[in-house]
């Protein structure tokens, strides 16, 4: 148990040992006294209409569509196992300070992994379906709209609004920037965006369902 703690309190494990008690401590007061709330409450991403900050953050990483304990705390738990492992097998400092962005990237594909199909669940909850939003304008919220890049935001039949993940292709792309309006003509359930189009006329509140074709 010595060594266990000896290891855990060493470079580069130590800089992940606080953090997880963090987490720990968060999870056993949320399970015992409800503090922090649900799991299921607090949703990050899809029904969340801020798009700056830490949700900005979330979303950049991939790690937006569910609550943000949950990637966090998987991010964070696999970062600190994995240097704990450098910390325990690699001596020279050079390689554990190498241990670091490896820790990172590990913690990060396993938070990825996490939240690709609890998204699903979270989204569920919502009460909106992708679906939906075909046929609405949105108000794109990120500097440009590329092939691989790009998000907006769309009002739902309720009244809330919600951060989706947009793309266009070619010349239309071009014409997207931060505040422009777009319409969304389709849905890649695959890869989890919407197709979008530059739009300038129409109403401002941008739900266009039961005229334009799906």
């Amino acid at each position: 148990m010595g060594d266990f703690f000896t290891t855990a309190m060493a470079f580069p494990a130590v800089i992940f040992t606080f953090p997880l008690a963090v987490v720990l401590l968060y999870w056993i007061f949320g399970v015992l006294f409800g503090v922090g709330g649900s799991v299921a409450e607090g949703g990050d991403g899809a029904g969340d209409g801020d798009i700056g900050g830490f949700s900005g953050v979330m979303a950049l990483l991939g790690l937006s569509g569910v609550p943000a304990a949950i990637p966090l705390s998987m991010l964070i738990a696999v970062a600190w196992f994995t240097a704990m492992a450098g910390t325990e097998l690699l001596d020279a400092t050079a390689l554990r300070v190498a241990t670091l962005p490896v820790a990172l990237v590990a913690g990060w594909g396993a938070a990825r992994l996490t939240v690709l199909p609890l998204r699903r669940v979270f989204a569920a909850e919502t009460g909106s379906q992708h679906e939906d939003f075909v046929g609405k304008v949105c108000v794109v919220r990120t500097s440009r709209v590329t092939a691989e890049f790009g998000q907006a935001e769309v009002t739902a039949h309720d009244g809330g609004t919600a951060i989706v993940q947009v793309r266009a292709e070619g010349p239309e792309g071009a014409d997207l920037g931060a505040g422009s309006r777009a319409l969304i003509f389709g849905y890649e359930p695959e890869r989890e965006f919407f197709w979008v189009a530059p739009y300038d006329a129409g109403p401002a509140t941008g739900y266009l369902e039961n005229q334009l074709p799906r």
